[in-house]
């Protein structure tokens, strides 16, 4: 099994900034991608950013240019630094990744979700 568990969301003004961290542990022997997704209220869960085990990057176009996500391969963990946040980036956003566990194969886990407020 893997478990992660997501820290620093809260309420912010817009114009503001956030950094999320996700952190796994579990059975894990490598992880290949890690990620953040959000979901607002009424609306679908959509990818945020995206983090390669090699470095490869992936945004939303919605946040490109404000949002930066970096992870530490040797602590298993992903962050994503929020700039400049604007009311429409108010969501739970949620830790993703895809782990390498050896003879049990790959497994996808994602994390309990963190809420994001951004006031005007």
């Amino acid at each position: 099994q893997v478990h992660l568990v997501e820290s620093g969301g809260g309420l912010v003004q817009a114009g503001g900034s956030l950094r999320l961290s996700c952190a796994a542990s579990g059975n894990i022997l490598s992880v290949n991608v890690m990620g953040w997704y959000r979901q607002a209220p009424g609306k679908q869960r959509e990818l945020v950013a995206a983090i390669t085990r090699g470095g490869r990057i992936n945004y939303a176009d919605s946040v490109k240019g404000r949002f930066t996500i970096s992870r530490d391969n040797a602590k298993n963990t992903v962050y994503l630094q929020m700039n400049s946040l604007k009311p429409e980036d108010t969501a739970v956003y949620y830790c993703n990744g895809a782990f390498f566990l050896g003879a049990m194969g790959t497994l996808e886990a994602w994390g309990q979700g963190t809420l994001v407020t951004v006031s005007t």
